[in-house]
This record gives structure tokens, sequence and C-alpha cells, in this order.
């Protein structure tokens, strides 16, 4: 049996593809089943994050065709789509490449944590059904192990590397405790939506959503447990926003100086935190002048965003050193594993012949036998019975020319270090 990973991710296929080889939460259980079945597997994790999905697989040489098809069946897609924008490592290099998605080396923003606690769950769901076994179980423990290192011996995730990370990073920057902060999001797109998203995960609790439609609004407010308004209202709830980040494409600056000085006497001037990630502007560039104003622009947070990803690339070669040896390490243990059902025969023969030595020499002293004798009796017919098949293979060995025999011995019993001892 091998270790088999195979996957479609953001690098080899587009999004209308992705999306068809998606596996559901609700559907894990009843595809891990199936794969097993229909794929020849001995054991099987599935992971499916919105830009991958991949399946870790102990499997023979024929896993990899049968397991294609039935991805294919299971999504209804034909092999041969799937053929164009697959990828297939085995042992070594599928160790490695699970590394390498668990460390964040191998995600659309390089360095990003969230795939790990992914891992862990897809590795805990193939657990619970009986499809993690000792193979993938070490891979997966492994593969922990090395992701933990690389966050703690590198700085791959330590700084932001998208416009809404860096944001919300600022913001920590500013405020000591974010918990207790309150949150104005102007706009519900996508960016808005990844800054909720962030400000929620640092302990953000109170958030209003602004969006022209109050639609929109509610639906991300909703997910974050916050309120929605519509645009027209923000005047009405600015003064109550410790942070105010805003990302809309309106062609118009929606908050002006003169508003933002009204709130700030409502808040006796309690500093506030603006970052406008908008283009064109959302917020007027003089709300900056204004004391007790810390305004960012998307310009401010390019050039923290560039500084950081030259950092995490510097980083990423140090993880990928730290992979390399992971991987290396990993290898080695599982082919020690192989050497055991020889080691568990070898033991038993020995044991066997020891205690047929052990009963010839007990008979002998009952009979009367002097114990010196029977002990070196002992001791030359258990040499002589330890010895025998060995002796006659590496004769047979020799006589066939196959030298590396021979050569495996002397390793084995340190046979040439004994002779240059003498």
């Amino acid at each position: 049996m091998a270790l088999l990973a195979l996957g479609i991710n953001h690098k080899t296929a587009p999004l209308e593809v992705r999306e068809k080889v998606a596996f559901a939460p609700e559907q894990l259980v009843d595809a891990l089943e199936h794969a097993r079945a229909s794929g020849r597997l001995r054991e099987v994790a599935i992971l499916s994050t919105c830009n991958r999905t991949e399946l870790y697989c102990s499997t023979d040489a024929t896993g990899l065709d049968a397991l294609l098809q039935w991805l294919g069946d299971y999504h209804h897609l034909a092999p041969s789509l799937l053929a164009q924008c697959i990828y297939a490592h085995w042992d070594e290099d599928a160790a490695r490449h699970m590394m390498r998605v668990a460390s964040g080396l191998d995600s659309l923003v390089l360095g990003e944590p969230q795939i790990l606690g992914q891992l862990k769950s897809a590795y805990a769901v193939s657990q619970e059904q009986g499809l993690a076994g000792a193979e993938l179980g070490r891979l997966f423990q492994q593969t922990f192990a090395v992701a933990k290192q690389v966050r703690t011996d590198t700085a791959i995730g330590q700084n932001p590397v998208s416009v809404a990370y860096a944001a919300v990073s600022l913001a920590q920057h500013i405020f000591s405790d974010l918990g207790s902060s309150r949150a104005l999001l102007i706009g519900a797109g996508e960016t808005i939506e990844l800054v909720a998203r962030h400000l929620s995960q640092a302990g953000v609790r109170s958030m209003i959503v602004a969006n022209r439609t109050l639609g929109r609004a509610q639906a991300l407010a909703d997910s974050v447990g916050g309120r929605a308004i519509v645009l027209a209202d923000i005047p009405r709830v600015l003064a109550e926003a410790d942070i105010v980040i805003s990302s809309t494409a309106s062609q118009l600056p929606i908050l002006g100086k003169g508003a933002v000085e009204d709130a700030l006497k409502k808040r006796k001037h309690k500093p506030v935190f603006m970052v406008d990630i908008a283009v064109p502007r959302d917020i007027e560039p003089q709300v900056g002048e204004l004391d007790d104003v810390y305004l960012y622009s998307v310009d401010d947070l390019k050039d923290v965003i560039e500084e950081n990803q030259r950092s995490r690339e510097t980083a990423a070669l140090e993880a990928e050193e730290i992979i390399a040896r992971g991987a290396l390490t990993f290898m080695r243990q599982l082919r020690e594993l192989g050497a055991v059902d020889t080691l568990t025969a070898l033991r038993s023969r020995a044991e066997v012949l020891r205690d047929e030595a052990l009963e010839q020499a007990m008979k002998l002293l009952r009979n009367g036998k002097p114990a010196d004798q029977v002990l070196a009796l002992l001791a030359s017919r258990l040499t002589n019975k330890l010895l025998h098949s060995p002796t006659i293979q590496l004769r047979k060995a020799s006589a066939d020319g196959r030298e590396e025999m021979l050569q495996l011995v002397q390793e084995l019993y340190q046979l040439s270090d004994s002779a240059d001892a003498k």
C-alpha cells in the first residue's frame, strides 16, 4: 500500500470546476464510505474548501484510476474533465504536499492560518468513521507537528497580506481591547464581508453595517450579530463608532469632514479609527486633518501588505526547509514500520530455538549432568541453532555472487567494526 494525495485547487481549476467537485459538510460521511468502497482504499480523508478539494488515501497502484473514476461518478463529471486539472502525489511527495497545505504555503493567500483548522476537521471526520488508520493517522499527526513548527519558527503568518486583514490589524494596534470597541462598516461587498469576519474573530461584538440596500446590509449584519442601516442613517450612528471601515462603489464621498466633526463633538473627542478601502474614496481626505481621527487609505494598506508579502515570501523559504525535513522524517518512520512484521517473526523464531535448547538443558540437569557442562552445551547448541539457517543462506548467496547479502550481514552485526578492532 502507498500514500496518495489527489486533488484539485485554485491553481489547477477555475471556480466553476472547483465548485462542482466540492463536498458539502453534510456529504462528507457518505462520500468517505463510497470512496473507500469504490476507490479500493484502505484509509481515506477528504478536505474540501472554497479553494481546494483533496483526498488523502492509503491505496495500491491501481487506486489512482479507481479514485478518479469514483470522484467523477460521485459529482456526475466526466473523468476526462477532472484529469485536465487534477494532481496526484505519492508517498514522500504526498506527505510534503499535505504539510505545505497545512502550513499555508499552497494557499491563495500565502501563510493563511484557516487551512490548518480545516485539515484537522477533515481528519476528525475520517477518524469518527474509522477511516483514518495507522498510516493516515501518522501522516496527519506529523503534518500538524510540522505546521505548528512552521508557525512557531517562521514569520509566515505574522503579518497581514489582504486589504481586509490589514485594516483589522491596524485597528488592533490602535485599540488595546477590540472586544469593547464598536465598528461601523460601510458597504456590504466581499471586502467588507472579510472585514466583518476578521473583526469578529478579533473580538469585536458590536457592529453596524450600512449599505445602499438594507437587505444586503441585514444579511451581513445577521452573520456577525450586528444591526443594519441604510447609508442615509450614518450621521445618526456615527458617534457610536470607534472603528469605521468603508468599501463601496460610490463615485462620490459618503463621509464628509462636517459629519465627522459633529460625531467627534458627541464623542467628546474620543479617538476614531477610519479605513477607506474604496476607490474612488468614500471618506473625504480632509477628515484625516481632524484631531482624534486616524484615517488610512487603501494605498496606506497596500504599502503594509507589500512589505508583509515580502516578509512572508522569505519566511516561506524557511518553511520549505522545515517541511522537507518533516516529510523525510515521516517516510523514515513509515519505512521503520515496514520492518515490524519481520522483526516480530525473527524474535519469535529465536524464542522457539531458545526454548528448545533450554528444554534440552533442563533435561540434562535433571539427569545429573554437571551444571557447567550443561551451560557450555546450551551455549553451543543455541549458537549453532541461531546461525544454522543464516550460514546456509550466506554460503548460497556467496556462491551466486550476491555480495550485497554479505555486506548487509556485516552491517547488521557490525562485523567490519569487530575486524578493525582486532
